[in-house]
C-alpha cells in the first residue's frame, strides 16, 4: 500500500472511530445533502426506515453521522455516513447530531466504505452499484479496494455485475439483502437475453411494485431467468394380462419407444423387421 492510501486509510480509521460525544454538533437535517457517490439502493417499502425512526423518536440518535463542509454549497453539509439516520432525524423534524470534518472526496468515499464494513448491512448489490460508482467517479482501483475491503478480483466481479444489471431494473427491486452473489451474478447474466416484454409487464404491474424488496427480486429472477422445457410424463403401454410391454417417451421432435426384453422378448426385433410394412400402411392411411 502506497504512502499516500495508508494516509487515506488511517484518515478513515479515525472518522469511523468516532466515539459519541466527540466534537458533536446539532445540525439542521434540511441542510445535508447525500454523499456524491451512492452506497443505497432506495427502498420505499423499507420497513427498518420505520424501526429506525421509533428508535430515534424514543432513544435519540445514539451515533452521530460524519459530514464536511460541501464543497461546492457554502453553508452546506454533505454526508459520509449516516443517510438514514439523517433522514430518520427528517421525519421526526428535529436536528441531528453530526461530526464535521474537511474531508476530500476520497478520504470521503473511503470513510463511508469503511463504515459500511463495520455495520456489514450493505446488500451484495448495493455494494457492487457503490464499487461501480467510485470508478465510474475516476477514483483509482487501489482506493477502491480500500473503501470496499475487497481484493482486486472480487472487486472486479462487483464491478462486472453492477455495469449487467440496468439501472432501472435495479431502482425496481431495491437492496434484495437475501439475493447474494450468486443469485445477482445469474440474473446479470439472464439479463442478456431476457423477454423484455415480459419484464416490463413484471416492473409495471402494481401487485410487483407492493411486494418487499427480496420478493420483487424473486419475481425479476423469475422473469428473465430461461424457460426449460417441461419434460413429457412416460407412458407405458401394457397388454391384456396387463404387462408392462413398452414404455412411450414424447419430446417436440420425437418419439421413443422401448420394449421390456424380459416381459416380450424378440419383441423389438419383430417391430423393427416389420417397420417398412407398418410405414407402408401408415402412408397408404394418408390417403
Amino acid at each position: 500500500m502506497s504512502g499516500a492510501l495508508r494516509s487515506l486509510a488511517a484518515q478513515a480509521d479515525a472518522a469511523v472511530g468516532l466515539q459519541t460525544g466527540a466534537n458533536v454538533v446539532e445540525l439542521d437535517p434540511a441542510l445535508i445533502d447525500d454523499s456524491f457517490i451512492a452506497d443505497r439502493v432506495a427502498d420505499p417499502n423499507d420497513p427498518s426506515l420505520a424501526t429506525l425512526v421509533e428508535s430515534v423518536r424514543e432513544s435519540g440518535q445514539q451515533v452521530p453521522v460524519l459530514v464536511r463542509p460541501h464543497p461546492t454549497a457554502p453553508g452546506r453539509y454533505q454526508i459520509a455516513y449516516g443517510r438514514r439516520r439523517t433522514r430518520a432525524a427528517r421525519i421526526l423534524e428535529r436536528s441531528v447530531r453530526a461530526v464535521i470534518r474537511p474531508l476530500t472526496d476520497a478520504e470521503l468515499v473511503v470513510a463511508q466504505g469503511k463504515e459500511n464494513l463495520e455495520r456489514r448491512d450493505l446488500s451484495f448489490i448495493e455494494r457492487a452499484f457503490f464499487a461501480l460508482r467510485l470508478e465510474q467517479h475516476g477514483f483509482p482501483r487501489e482506493t477502491i479496494t480500500s473503501a470496499m475491503g475487497v481484493g482486486k478480483g472480487d472487486l472486479s466481479s462487483l464491478i462486472s455485475v453492477a455495469k449487467t444489471v440496468p439501472d432501472d431494473v435495479l431502482a425496481a427491486i431495491g437492496p434484495a439483502p437475501a439475493a447474494g452473489r450468486p443469485r445477482w451474478r445469474d440474473l446479470a447474466e439472464h439479463m442478456q437475453a431476457a423477454d423484455q416484454r415480459a419484464l416490463t409487464a413484471v416492473l409495471g404491474d402494481p401487485a410487483f411494485q407492493a411486494k418487499g424488496t427480496d420478493e420483487r427480486f424473486a419475481a425479476v429472477y423469475a422473469a428473465v431467468a430461461p424457460k426449460t422445457e417441461r419434460k413429457p410424463k412416460a407412458q407405458t403401454w401394457k397388454d391384456a394380462q396387463g404387462r408392462k410391454v413398452a414404455r412411450v417417451e414424447r419430446a417436440a421432435d420425437r418419439v421413443a419407444l422401448s420394449f421390456d426384453e424380459t416381459v416380450e422378448p424378440g419383441l423389438a426385433d419383430y417391430v423393427l423387421d416389420r417397420l417398412p410394412e407398418i410405414l407402408a400402411a401408415y402412408r397408404a392411411s394418408k390417403g
